[in-house]
């Protein structure tokens, strides 16, 4: 029949929901007796549990659709046999029926104390599966209206919460990350360079000899960059997290969201005091330019020309710049900038979502940079990201007395450290104000 290969499909696509969730358990690792949940594989098994409990509804339903056609085709002396049988499987499953009690006293979680030989609390609470109105005589339908809430018979209908947008281009996108198992990163960071190379004669002087090569010069400083932890953390009631696994998965992202925030703010401006990272624009040594210094004539330099004319030290640093960090609003200057006929002087595809870029450098808008100041350079080679942990959610009861209120922590934290070994590397921008008369 069409119902039951249908019914095979579906238990074949089953089997492979529940494969794939074991197989993320099995992945998931516990250290000092936490999980160490990774968001990604704990949004696939929320998923997947979602897509099990909806396949194996399908195949109930379709089961007793079965039933129902079959009995209907049955002919009319078939349904005192049937009623006979029916009730006999009534009372093997009565028979085969066991009480909470008793499923509790049978149960691997309650057999591992030992009787008391391994203490009294069990490594993982016990769940009956069983239903709980086995036993049990339900009504159809109540006999009077209740009171109080739910007033009125009819489902409830819950709205999915609204997620805020998140920021999609990162500050960290544009650096080369490496990971670490140290404390501390120790680096030799070069404060000059005089590049005096030339061509050169074999033989030259009087009396003529060979020639000396010219030498250049560099300089270093040993520098140290500790790793730094960010974390923060939210409480949640456990039953609400078990009720409402949405939550749950917003909860993970919005941690690990602000997470990603404060690194922003730490790679461009941490002070390195503290527990802070030293980040790019406090560092000793990188350069400034400021728009009030650029041309005036024919025109006076746009934002977009003093992003260029930094760029240009850069490349006069022998760094080829690849990103430019600027404010959302320093960028939404710059992309409606016209000319004196009304068209835009920043070409940007709109319509089919191209990556914003000026200058061919590509652009990361965010509120992480203060307005009126941007960032210019060669991420790529003049600094260093180094993971000491990457980011990650952990989950535990044992805070304060949350075990006794019910109540988890939900922990994310991420160890980084940052290295600018070439701050020439990268120039400050600072939009004080187009460039005027004198």
């Amino acid at each position: 029949m069409a119902d039951e290969s249908r019914i095979k499909e579906l238990q074949t696509a089953l089997q492979q929901k529940t494969a794939e969730n074991k197989a993320i358990a099995d992945s998931f690792k516990v250290e000092d007796g936490v999980v160490i949940v990774d968001s990604a594989q704990k949004s696939a098994f929320d998923q997947n549990m979602k897509d099990i409990k909806e396949i194996k509804s399908l195949i109930s339903g379709l089961e007793s659709l079965e039933s129902v056609e079959a009995w209907g085709s049955q002919a009319a002396g078939d349904s005192v046999a049937a009623a006979a049988a029916a009730s006999e499987g009534l009372r093997e499953a009565r028979a085969q029926f066991k009480s909470v009690g008793e499923a509790f006293l049978q149960s691997d979680e309650f057999k591992s104390l030992q009787g008391g030989r391994n203490g009294a609390n069990m490594p993982s609470p016990f769940q009956y599966a069983g239903s709980l109105t086995t036993s049990y005589n339900v009504k159809d339908i109540y006999s009077a209206m209740p009171s109080g809430t739910p007033g009125q018979l009819g489902s409830i209908q819950r709205d999915p919460t609204v997620i805020p947008p998140q920021r999609p281009k990162r500050v960290r996108d544009l650096f080369p990350v490496r990971t670490t198992s140290a404390a501390i990163i120790e680096y030799f960071r070069m404060t000059g360079f005089t590049n005096n190379a030339a061509t050169v004669a074999e033989r030259g002087g009087t009396p003529e000899t060979f020639a000396a090569k010219p030498q250049s010069t560099m300089t270093f400083t040993g520098v140290q960059a500790p790793v730094r932890t960010i974390a923060h953390w939210e409480a949640a009631h456990r039953n609400v997290l078990a009720d409402e696994p949405q939550l749950r998965s917003i909860i993970d992202n919005e941690l690990m969201y602000g997470l990603r925030l404060q690194e922003d703010a730490q790679i461009l401006s941490g002070d390195g005091t503290g527990e802070n990272l030293e980040g790019v624009l406090e560092t000793t040594g990188i350069q400034t330019y400021d728009w009030s210094d650029g041309a005036l004539t024919p025109v006076p330099d746009t934002k977009a020309d003093a992003i260029r004319r930094a760029a240009t030290l850069s490349f006069l640093a022998y760094y080829e710049p690849t990103g430019v960090v600027l404010h959302p609003n320093d960028w939404e200057d710059i992309e409606l900038t016209k000319d004196s006929n009304g068209q835009y002087l920043v070409a940007v595809s709109v319509a089919m979502g191209g990556e914003p870029r000026v200058w061919r450098l590509p652009v990361v808008e965010t509120p992480a940079i203060a307005e009126g100041t941007a960032l210019v350079g060669a991420f790529g080679t003049g600094a260093q990201l180094y993971d000491r942990e990457q980011a990650n959610i952990r989950i535990s009861e044992q805070h304060s007395d949350f075990f006794v209120r019910n109540a988890i922590v939900v922990l994310a934290e991420q160890r980084l450290a940052l290295a600018v070994k070439r701050p020439e590397a990268f120039v400050k921008v600072s939009f004080d104000g187009a460039p005027t008369a004198p």
